[in-house]
């Protein structure tokens, strides 16, 4: 299983349920990324889509504990065991975690591999993604050129373990 963010300096994803930031490349970078796979997501991750909708293309799962949530178009789960029991469905390749908080910590332990876009800047955030650096079995394995948009500086990076 896989794990996807843009992250700031301080790791900071969101805040009041939206993007600190949207850059075109990582969104380019996210689509291509996970269109055709799996994503998971907590109910309010798919609430800051557009209209509230499931991504397209993609199979997309759902983990909230509200058990009358409904989403046309998303499989939703109510707990981590029944999540783990549908993801047995898909190669673990294909999946993708794409936030937010909560769910990146709990199925960080079930990853071996996140893409994440490095913001060099710190905003006002009120989520974070775990702090991979301070993991010890996590490891950078790429990073690539420094990229710009506008005055923003960041990295697409990615870590193994």
């Amino acid at each position: 299983m896989k794990m996807i963010a843009a992250v700031d300096s301080a790791w900071g994803i969101g805040n009041e349920n939206k993007l600190l930031v949207s850059i075109p490349a990582d969104m380019k970078f996210f689509r291509e990324t996970t269109t055709g796979h799996v994503i998971v997501m907590g109910r309010k991750t798919l609430e800051s889509f557009p209209n509230a909708k499931p991504l397209p293309k993609r199979t997309n799962i759902v983990l909230t504990s509200d058990k009358s949530y409904k989403a046309d178009g998303a499989v939703i789960v109510h707990s981590m065991e029944e999540l783990l029991e549908e993801l047995k469905k898909y190669d673990s390749n294909d999946v993708y975690v794409i936030g937010g908080e909560s769910v990146y910590r709990q199925l960080e332990p079930y990853c071996d591999t996140a893409y994440i876009t490095k913001i060099d800047y710190e905003y006002v955030a009120d989520a974070h993604f775990p702090n991979l650096d301070e993991m010890e079995d996590w490891k950078v394995t790429e990073c690539s050129e420094e990229q710009t948009y506008f005055d923003l500086e960041y990295h697409f990076m990615t870590y193994n373990r």
